[in-house]
C-alpha cells in the first residue's frame, strides 16, 4: 500500500553483479525500475563524471504517507533498502510524482423514447420527466466528463459489442459540478483544503470553550485565539476552489458557526455542554487514535514482527498477569497494609486491569506523535535500524515509567481520601471492591489475650474496618492513624452509624 510515487535516480557501484543485487532489492520492495543508463552517459552525460563500474537507475519509489517533503522520505527509504544489501548506493535525485485526479461530473444515463400515444400527451411527458429524475428509466450506464462528452459516451455502441450505437438516451448530472459556477481544485488537492478549513474551524470552536470557562484575566487571550482562527477559517475558504472565493468563504464560515455551536450553542446554555477538561480529552483520544493508525499503516510485516509484536506480547502479558493486584497493593502500600491484608473479588481484580490498561492508553501519545511524523516524513523519523532500537528501548521505558506513575498516582491519591475520611469519622469512598466500613470492635477474650499488630484496642471507638481478609480483622484506628491487626476469631465485628462514637459505648 502506498500513497505517493516518487522518481529516483540511484547511483550502484560495483560492477555487473551489485547492479543484479540492487534490481533484487527494487523489485522486492515493489519499486519499478523505468531504466538505467551508464554514469555520466546519456542523458547524464555532463551532469555526472563517466564511470564504468557505476550504473544510474531511473527508479519509481513507492511510499505511504503525505505529499509533503516525501522526496525526503523516499530517499531515506531507498537508501536504507541499499544500505540492508550492503551496496554501494547513492540517491542522486528525487522528484514526486503528482498524479491527482480531476474532479469531473458524473452522469446517468437514462431512456428517452416514450409511447406513441397521442392523449394526454402534455401530461404523458411531465410525469416522465419526474420518473426519469427518480430514476425510473435509468440504463444502469455511468459516465464522467463534461456535458458534451457525457452524451457522446451515453450513445457509444456498446463496449461488449451487443448491437448498435443507442440514439434514445439522454444523461442527467449527480451533481452541480457541471455548472462552472465554481472550478474545482483535483481531488487530493480539495481533499486537503477541505482539511485545512475543518481543522481551522475546530480551533475557533476549541478556543471558544476555553475562553468561556476561562477567567477575566486569560479570557480576552482566548477570544483573540478564536478571532485568528475564524480568520484563518474564512482565508482557507476563499481558497477551497481554483474559482468561486466567494462560495468557499461562505462555507468556511458555516463551518466556523458550527463549531460554535457545538462548543457555545443550546447544549452550552442547558449545562451540558463542553468544558475544558473533555475538549482535551476528546483532542488527545482523537489525536492517539490517529497517530497510532498512520504508524500501523506504514509498518510492513517485517516490522511488525521485529518490533511491535514483542511490545505488545511483554507488555499485555506482563500487564494481565499483574494488573489484577497492582492497584491494590499499592493502595495497601499506601495504608501501610500488605496485599493479603485486602480480601478483594476476583470480578473487582479484573476491574482494576481494566483501569491499569486505561494508564497505558494515555502514554501512547509517543508512539502516536512518531506515527504523525513518519506520515510527514521528518528526518528523525526515517532514520537508520540503530536509532529505531534507541526509540524503541526509550518507548518501553517511557510507557512503563507511565503507567506507574499513574497508577501510583491513583492508589495514593484513593489511600489519601481513605485517611482524610477517617480522620472526620466519615465514610471512606470505596476502591475496586475495597469498602471501608465503619464499626465497633467487641472483644470476645479479654483484652490482654488479644493478639494482633498495631495500637492498644479502644472498644469504646469505632474503627474502620476493611475486611476480614486469611482470618486476620483488618482495621484502621483514626486516632493513632495506622493500621491495627486483630484475629478474627476473637473479636466480634458490630457495624456502627458513623466514625463518631460506638452505641452503649461497645
Amino acid at each position: 500500500m502506498y500513497d505517493q510515487r516518487v522518481l529516483a535516480l540511484v547511483e550502484v557501484r560495483g560492477g555487473e553483479r551489485d547492479w543484479a543485487e540492487a534490481e533484487q532489492v527494487f523489485e522486492r520492495h515493489g519499486w519499478p525500475v523505468i531504466g538505467h543508463h551508464p554514469c555520466g552517459d546519456g542523458p547524464l552525460q555532463g551532469v555526472l563524471e563517466p564511470d564504468p563500474a557505476s550504473r544510474v537507475y531511473e527508479v519509481e519509489v513507492r511510499l505511504p504517507g503525505s505529499l509533503h517533503n516525501c522526496e525526503w522520505g523516499a530517499t531515506r527509504r531507498a537508501q536504507k533498502a541499499l544500505r540492508r544489501a550492503r551496496l554501494e548506493a547513492y540517491v542522486r535525485r528525487a522528484e514526486p510524482l503528482v498524479r491527482d485526479r480531476e474532479m469531473l461530473t458524473e452522469w446517468q444515463v437514462y431512456d428517452v423514447s416514450s409511447p406513441s400515444i397521442a392523449r394526454f400527451a402534455r401530461l404523458r411527458q411531465a410525469a416522465r420527466r419526474s420518473a426519469s429524475r427518480l430514476g425510473r428509466y435509468d440504463t444502469g450506464v455511468r459516465v464522467i466528463g463534461t456535458q458534451g462528452e457525457a452524451l457522446g459516451l451515453a450513445r457509444m455502441p456498446s463496449a461488449s459489442g451487443g448491437g448498435a450505437a443507442p440514439t434514445t438516451v439522454w444523461v442527467r448530472p449527480l451533481d452541480g459540478r457541471w455548472r462552472g459556477t465554481v472550478r474545482f481544485w483535483p481531488e487530493e488537492e480539495t481533499a486537503r483544503r477541505i482539511a485545512r478549513v475543518i481543522g481551522w474551524s475546530m480551533a475557533v470552536g476549541v478556543a471558544a470553550v476555553f475562553a468561556a470557562g476561562s477567567s477575566r484575566g486569560v479570557r480576552g487571550l482566548w477570544v483573540a485565539l478564536a478571532m485568528l482562527a475564524g480568520v484563518a477559517t474564512v482565508r482557507s475558504g476563499a481558497r477551497l476552489f481554483r474559482e468561486g472565493r466567494a462560495a468557499g468563504a461562505g462555507m468556511a464560515v458555516v463551518a466556523a458557526g458550527v463549531a460554535l455551536l457545538l462548543g457555545l450553542g443550546p447544549f452550552h446554555t442547558a449545562g451540558r455542554g463542553w468544558n475544558k477538561q473533555q475538549v482535551l480529552v476528546a483532542l488527545g483520544i482523537v489525536a492517539v487514535v490517529a497517530g497510532l493508525w498512520l504508524l500501523v499503516r506504514q509498518w510492513s510485516w517485517g516490522e511488525w514482527a521485529a518490533w511491535a509484536v514483542p511490545l505488545v506480547a511483554s507488555l499485555a502479558g506482563a500487564t494481565f498477569l499483574a494488573s489484577g493486584s497492582v492497584l491494590h497493593s499499592l493502595y495497601a502500600d499506601a495504608l501501610s497494609l500488605s496485599p493479603g491484608d485486602l480480601d478483594v473479588p476476583p470480578i473487582w481484580q479484573v476491574v482494576s486491569a481494566v483501569k491499569l490498561l486505561t494508564f497505558l492508553s494515555l502514554v501512547l501519545v509517543l508512539p502516536a506523535w512518531w506515527g504523525f511524523a513518519r506520515h510527514r516524513h521528518h528526518s528523525y523519523a526515517g532514520t537508520g535500524e540503530g536509532f529505531n532500537a534507541a526509540i524503541y528501548v526509550l518507548l518501553l521505558i517511557a510507557i512503563l515509567a507511565g503507567v506507574s506513575t499513574l497508577a501510583l498516582h491513583s492508589a495514593g491519591q484513593a489511600a489519601d481520601r481513605t485517611m482524610a475520611a477517617a480522620a472526620r469519622g466519615e465514610d471512606a469512598p470505596p476502591y475496586f471492591g475495597v469498602e471501608p466500613k465503619w464499626v465497633c470492635v467487641e472483644p470476645a477474650e479479654p483484652a490482654e489475650r488479644l493478639s494482633g499488630d498495631g495500637p492498644r484496642l479502644d472498644p469504646k471507638r469505632p474503627y474502620l474496618s476493611f475486611g476480614v481478609a486469611q482470618g486476620t480483622a483488618v482495621l484502621w484506628d483514626r486516632k493513632a492513624g495506622e493500621p491495627l491487626k486483630l484475629a478474627a476469631r476473637q473479636v466480634r465485628l458490630i457495624p456502627a452509624e458513623s466514625g463518631a462514637v460506638c452505641d452503649g459505648g461497645g
